[in-house]
């Protein structure tokens, strides 16, 4: 049985989190962390990790980039199991969830679907085959209450592609401010933003007389939340380090 506390327990995804481990019986929620304390479930919630009364194999976060340093400085000083699902954060703070790494177990993706995973993996293929020859362009789509763009996993696609093209692409976020052509050294990323789309994620290939495109469709918040507490799972009694969805999925 794992033990597991989710921090960001009251937001959407803490709740969806919280309700596909009330399905499982390989894992429960012994507590949330949230600045929102109402208790919707059976597990009470507490304003900040320091206040836990019991310490769990592993803590998912789903919140917000502000919660990482009081978040490291408990699973560092307690040893516990992190799984980062947040997104949005800074280089200074990616920094600081790697260099976590060297002393507590940590799983840290963009994405915690399955699928986006794939279509990151068929992209570098892709990549091997086409890259020098078309251009590649991401879009992504979320919802409107989305607050950083690009998204996280637009990145993570972006970084994929880039690490087989030798890292000699730049990111294009934006076109309308400089009128030239566009670059062949470069990886185009254009965010949509818009009613309840759970996520979009499409690269193209834009050859000459010929396009091939690469998509994924994200339906419901329930792929990120069984992934994320996949990768919880996983996490426990492994040693110290950092872990990202291939681990999971050559261990499966």
């Amino acid at each position: 049985m794992t033990n597991i506390v989710i921090c960001g327990a009251n937001g959407h995804m803490g709740r969806v989190i919280a309700d596909v481990i009330s399905n499982r019986d390989d894992c429960k929620t012994i507590a949330g962390i949230d600045k929102v304390t109402a208790q919707y479930a059976d597990f009470p919630i507490y304003e900040n990790a320091s206040e836990l009364p019991e310490k769990p194999d592993v803590i998912i976060d789903f919140s917000h980039p502000s919660t990482l340093d009081s978040l490291l400085d408990y699973c560092r000083s307690n040893g516990t199991a992190l799984v980062v699902a947040t997104t949005g954060y800074n280089e200074e703070q990616t920094a600081k969830i790697k260099k976590a790494a060297e002393q507590i177990p940590l799983f840290f993706t963009f994405n915690m679907s399955l699928g986006v995973n794939l279509l990151a993996d068929l992209a570098r293929r892709a990549t091997k085959i086409l890259g020098d020859q078309f251009d590649i362009e991401i879009i992504e789509k979320h919802h409107n209450q989305k607050l950083d763009a690009p998204s996280g996993t637009a990145i993570m696609l972006a970084d994929a592609i880039n690490g087989e093209l030798d890292n000699r692409c730049s990111y294009t976020y934006d076109r309308h401010s400089v009128r030239a052509k566009r670059g062949k050294n470069e990886i185009g990323m254009h965010s949509v933003r818009g009613g309840t789309i759970v996520g979009e994620h499409e690269i193209i290939f834009a050859g000459r007389d010929e396009v091939v495109s690469l998509k994924h469709e994200a339906h419901s918040k329930s792929v990120f939340a069984v992934g994320s507490v996949n990768a919880a799972i996983f996490l426990k009694n492994k040693p110290a380090g950092l872990y990202a969805m291939d681990d999971l999925l050559k261990e499966d």
